[in-house]
């Protein structure tokens, strides 16, 4: 009879510290210890399946999610688990094995010790996952001699160190009819590993998916069955395409932009409806897309379709209706994935653009990576932008044992320094061979004859005086802010900073009127007009035009309408049934030769009308660049296709064109297996991403040995590095005990929070690592009234602290507090001011509710600056606090509170007369702060 489940949580040893890991590089000891740890701290409740020590176990922490157990062994690795992360890991353990094996340590401590030396009393045969590709083993119990009868019969099937000699495809099955042939005690004796036939079952479906392939085309050559599947003809690399997903079973498309990966998976489709009788299929893709979906599959197949749309309970009830095709969306997934496996069920599931899960840890990725089926296909001709985790990511959903876990793919293909940070990458050549059984990639170039050329332009275009007067004012901030991570990291807020004065600089190359609509003046705007002047002047042409800001477009919008240019509107701010109609004007009315278009429109479209593409910005990867151009230059284009960057001269966005090519040669590198594939800098950490920036700005990296010399003194360097990050907060910084060896830091901020306390920690780790430091953290509240206290004799101060830092608030000087606070309740309110500027920019411009959220901010920064002049800086903003100020000098008008609750509220609906209505009254609310401001 089996033991009673017990699902308390398993005790944790008091003596063991927990375990400190070096950033990436990790050894398989690390992450076996990390998933001890995990065992320990999860409340994972276990069942025993069978009698004794050794054998099946259910583990898990919820009952959805619990697994399959297999204790085999106390001493060795070769246990296993149902999980996902056994599956992949190659550590022959997991959370769930650490956990019944810890259990077990808690039982009859003589009866563990003899199981531990004895190992199992059965012949284990099971599947070892720690070797690539896994192997199957046979473990055989002590007591069994070489002339016994059953290791007699089984052993020569077996190499000496266990592992089964031939294909495992043909020999598991002749290994169970060896066993099925034993008299009946001695087959008792062998436990094969339940986890051993789901193993064989992918083996088999891999072969089966080739027999079939091979099959198919013989039928074709025989003439038995035809390449002709869907309404229209492939081309011969679509067919090819069509053949690689239907018979990889889960594959990647990675066809460069424009080269019909759609009409590929639809004849795919088709394809497994005839050969498999597959029913359904699940479409993800950009909501934009649905209706490009909808007509490829009408044009080419005519089998029904279900556009997946509205509130949840509809969408619902929408799974459950018969159709070939069900098109959602990825924002669909997060809440419907479960459902979509239990209702629909579907044979084949489509990612289309899946670029969209390259961030592995994003909840739609997770959410998209539990969809069930037997078939999938990965269409994205961008699987990899940036960084090589990217097709990690995308991988994970066709085969997670592709790759193996994150930190064997980490340790695979990055170069780590001694802190396990990444400093490179290494081995593309290998990742890239490792792709190549899920992924077919044909770039145009490869069936450029049937595809019409392309000419590249760059037109360098100088900015104006007023450009660059705004251009180089946010240039020094970035300037200055890249001095700064060349002597220690940013801060959160120094790089959201350095983000946002970086995308300042990118927009005032294109013009002043994206970020102030009183400034119009744009020399490209200037150039396209000539630019279009001479295309119109030459002949008939259709012409799409890129920008990254809607408002530069708006700027052609009326460029366009001087020169009488019909034109399209294609923008995030369309809605999407406008965004066809668009579209379709644009292909259709020869009198509409413009097609506006962020970038919203630069994935997935057809406009093979085009013959010119005109970027009035560059984008930061080349991918995207790309993605704009192949909207015209793909499959189906008769014509030559012209392509024309606006750049401005000697700014951030011509030393882009550089970038834009060492990312090309990553792209290239790990999916075209081009280039030197060894070894590769990575393109990222703090001091590479400061000399990123001063080349982007036209600025030389700073030359070894250049950067400012570190204090001599521990202390100082201390000093230095606070002050360089919380100055603007510090009080007071001083050391009591600088020459034991256990010296306690004081600091005083005006009040704590977790920036500054992790600031803090950073500086003493960095520069008295090497010393037990304790640090002790004060806001200014907390830090007067002590004084006092000393001051009346209550409290006495240890005498000889070494002081680092004292501002004249730390001494005591009331009319310095006075100066300090009202400086900064200054500076807070000038922010605010910029927040309700931008708020009033963005309502008038047609975006009331974009307006709310930097509104919103502007009141409450406004209050915060009150709160800074007094005294109360730091206090979190809440319905009960802003009471509490209401009631007091009347500073602040009565409707504050409703005001602010107002903006706090849903935005849907709001219409542009109601957002200036709230300007109004965010106004009159700041005027009475600012007068309480002045001196």
């Amino acid at each position: 009879m089996a033991r009673s489940a017990q699902a308390r949580r398993p005790r944790k040893t008091r003596h063991a510290p927990r375990a400190r890991f070096r950033g990436w590089a990790t050894s398989d000891q690390d992450e076996i210890e990390r998933r001890r740890l995990r065992a320990a701290e999860e409340a994972i409740s276990i069942k025993p399946l069978d009698e004794g020590l050794f054998g099946a176990y259910l583990a898990g922490s919820a009952p959805g999610r619990r697994y399959r157990v297999e204790i085999r062994s106390l001493t060795e690795h070769i246990n296993s688990c149902a999980c996902p992360d056994y599956r992949v890991n190659g550590l022959g353990t997991c959370k769930h094995i650490e956990a019944v094996l810890g259990r077990l340590r808690q039982g009859p401590k003589r009866a563990h010790k003899q199981a531990a030396e004895t190992g199992s009393p059965q012949v284990e045969i099971f599947l070892d996952r720690r070797e690539r590709p896994p192997r199957v083993r046979i473990l055989w119990p002590a007591g069994l001699t070489s002339r016994s009868a059953l290791r007699g019969r089984l052993a020569p099937l077996f190499s000496a160190d266990g592992t089964l000699l031939a294909e495992p495809l043909t020999a598991l099955p002749a290994l169970r009819r060896e066993v099925e042939g034993l008299r009946r005690d001695a087959r008792a004796r062998v436990r094969f590993s339940e986890h051993l036939q789901a193993w064989w079952e992918e083996l088999q479906g891999r072969e089966t998916h080739r027999k079939a392939r091979e099959a198919f085309l013989a039928d074709v050559a025989a003439g038995r069955r035809s390449l002709d599947l869907v309404k229209l003809p492939l081309y011969p690399y679509q067919r090819e395409g069509m053949l690689h997903l239907a018979f990889t079973g889960r594959a990647l498309l990675a066809d460069e932009m424009g080269l019909g990966k759609t009409v590929q998976a639809i004849a795919a489709c088709e394809l497994l409806r005839r050969l498999k009788d597959i029913e359904r299929v699940l479409v993800v893709c950009p909501a934009s897309l649905k209706t490009e979906w909808q007509e490829q599959i009408a044009k080419f197949t005519g089998l029904p379709v279900r556009v997946v749309q509205g509130p949840r309970a509809a969408r619902l009830r929408q799974y459950r209706e018969r159709a070939f095709f069900h098109l959602t969306n990825y924002e669909q997934i997060r809440p419907d994935g479960q459902d979509i496996n239990d209702i629909l069920s579907p044979d084949v599931v489509i990612l289309d653009e899946a670029q969209r899960i390259k961030n592995w840890q994003t909840q739609t990725a997770e959410a998209v990576k539990r969809l069930a089926s037997p078939h999938a296909f990965v269409l994205t001709g961008t699987p990899l932008e940036n960084r090589i985790d990217e097709v990690y990511s995308i991988v994970q959903f066709l085969d997670p044992q592709l790759f193996g876990p994150l930190f064997r793919f980490n340790r695979d293909f990055y170069v780590l320094d001694e802190k396990g940070r990444p400093q490179g990458y290494k081995n593309l050549d290998e990742l890239h061979r490792r792709l190549r059984p899920v992924m077919l990639r044909r770039r145009k170039a490869e069936v450029e004859g049937d595809l019409p050329g392309r000419t590249v332009n760059n037109y360098f275009v100088e900015m104006t005086p007023e450009q660059s007067t705004r251009y180089e004012e946010y240039y020094g901030h970035v300037s200055r802010l890249a001095a700064q991570a060349r002597r220690r990291p940013l801060t959160q807020q120094e790089f959201e900073k350095l983000q946002r004065w970086l995308a300042c600089m990118r927009m005032l190359c294109d013009t002043p009127y994206i970020l102030d609509s009183e400034c119009r003046v744009s020399p490209k705007l200037e150039e396209l007009g000539r630019v279009l002047d001479d295309l119109f002047g030459d002949g008939e042409h259709k012409v799409i035009i890129f920008s990254e800001w809607e408002r530069m477009l708006e700027l052609v919008r009326e460029l366009a309408g001087e020169r009488g240019l019909g034109h399209a509107w294609h923008t995030g701010s369309v809605p999407q049934h406008r965004r066809r109609e668009e579209i379709n004007r644009f292909k259709q009315d020869p009198d509409c030769c413009l097609f506006l278009s962020t970038d919203s429109g630069s994935v997935g479209l057809n406009l093979q009308a085009a013959d010119v593409v005109i970027n009035m910005d560059l984008p930061w990867n080349p991918a995207r660049l790309e993605q704009r151009i192949a909207r015209a230059w793909r499959k189906h284009q008769t014509r030559a296709v012209q392509v024309i960057n606006l750049v401005a001269e000697d700014t951030i966005e011509h030393q882009m064109l550089h970038r834009l090519e060492q990312k090309r040669a990553l792209a290239e590198g790990v999916l075209d297996g081009r280039g030197d594939l060894t070894r590769m800098d990575i393109p990222s950490g703090r001091a590479r991403f400061v000399e990123r920036v001063q080349s982007l700005m036209g600025q030389p990296a700073a030359a070894a040995g250049t950067t400012e010399a570190p204090a001599a003194d521990p202390l100082e360097r201390v000093q230095q590095d606070v002050m360089a990050r919380v100055s603007d907060r510090l009080d007071l910084l001083e050391v009591h005990g600088a020459d034991s060896p256990t010296p306690t830091v004081v600091a005083v901020l005006d009040h704590v929070d977790q920036d500054a306390s992790s600031a803090l920690e950073a500086a003493l780790g960095r520069h008295l690592g090497d010393r037990d430091t304790r640090l002790e953290i004060l806001d200014r509240q907390t830090y007067e009234t002590l004084r006092r206290l000393m001051e009346a004799g209550v409290l006495s101060a240890t005498p000889g602290a070494r002081v680092l830092h004292r501002s004249a608030l730390a001494g005591g000087d009331t009319q310095a507090l006075r100066r300090a606070r009202v400086a900064k309740a200054r500076s807070r309110f000038q922010e605010a001011e910029r927040k309700r500027h931008m708020a009033r920019v963005l309502a008038e411009g047609g975006f009331p509710q974009e307006a709310l959220d930097p509104l919103r901010e502007a009141l409450e920064i406004g209050i915060e600056a009150l709160g800074c002049l007094q005294g109360a800086d730091g206090e979190a903003l809440t319905p009960e606090s802003l009471r509490g100020r209401l009631s007091g000098d009347g500073t602040l008008p009565g409707e504050t509170l409703e005001l602010w609750e107002a903006l706090r509220g849903p935005a849907k609906g709001m219409a542009e007369g109601d957002a200036l209505a709230l300007q109004g009254r965010v106004a009159t609310v700041l005027e009475s702060i600012d007068r309480s401001l002045s001196p």
